[in-house]
């Protein structure tokens, strides 16, 4: 794998948001002039249905998890054995708040909410549901936590594995937490199957630079219009890195 650069094809997606929930209205989203894939505030949030899992599993996760559970689920399609790459730049954040704020009041803490607060509690609760032993990992880079999974993944394909699941989730941030943020976060997630580059792959390249945040979109999304607004390159910069992603043979240089 390139120290600078990786490629790779993504052979299946899934995304999801509170009123985008078809391909249809996804693809509607990417390339049209909005900011986030939110409905208004009068349209009614609901849990991703997330049939797949059985209850007493599903039951365990909120609705961050869920979001993240639905995608993989139709993502793999029933797939096993496929190493899996989590990323989500705040997590469970809301539920860890709440843990601590009962804390402070001397309250009993919930052990089923302290479980599921870890960073990889939603993706541990598939592999258990999927009775799954292939590797699995949770990670978070603040404003690059999609270009750091993206490389994860690409490092699981070049050691060896045939496809790499990638999922994406995010969710606003508490409003404890809203003077301090760097770009207003959108509950969504989405899930990518990755393989070794074929046919239209993209490619992502990174450099060092001082470069202003861009903020135009957090990064999960900013990934999520690339991928379906068919946009031929996406540069961003997190403040310490520009990346650059490119769809298209002429960025091919393949993962090893």
């Amino acid at each position: 794998m390139r120290n600078d650069g990786v490629t790779f094809s993504i052979a299946g997606h899934a995304y999801w948001a509170p009123g985008l929930t078809t391909p249809d209205a996804w693809v509607q989203w990417a390339t049209a002039p909005v900011a986030a894939p939110t409905t208004p505030e009068h349209v009614a949030r609901a849990d991703p249905p997330v049939k797949a899992m059985p209850p007493m599993l599903r039951r365990r996760a909120g609705f961050f998890g869920k979001m993240a559970l639905e995608v993989a689920y139709e993502c793999l399609q029933g797939c096993t054995d496929v190493p899996v790459v989590f990323c989500s730049r705040h997590g469970e954040v809301a539920r860890a708040l709440e843990l601590l704020t009962d804390l402070a009041r001397g309250e009993p803490l919930s052990p089923t909410a302290f479980s599921m607060s870890v960073h990889n509690a939603n993706v541990g609760l598939l592999t258990i549901a999927r009775k799954d032993r292939a590797n699995h990992i949770a990670l978070a880079a603040g404003g690059a936590t999609i270009e750091t999974a993206v490389i994860e993944a690409c490092g699981l394909l070049a050691d060896g594995a045939a496809s790499v699941l990638l999922v994406g989730c995010e969710a606003p941030l508490p409003k404890l937490f809203v003077p301090f943020l760097e770009v207003q976060e959108e509950a969504h997630a989405w899930a990518w199957l990755l393989t070794a580059p074929a046919g239209d792959p993209i490619s992502l390249r990174w450099r060092a630079s001082g470069d202003a945040v861009t903020t135009d979109l957090p990064d999960s999304l900013a990934a999520a219009r690339f991928h379906l607004g068919g946009a031929a390159v996406m540069a961003r910069c997190d403040g310490r890195l520009r990346w650059q992603w490119r769809r298209g043979p002429d960025g091919a240089g393949g993962n090893a």
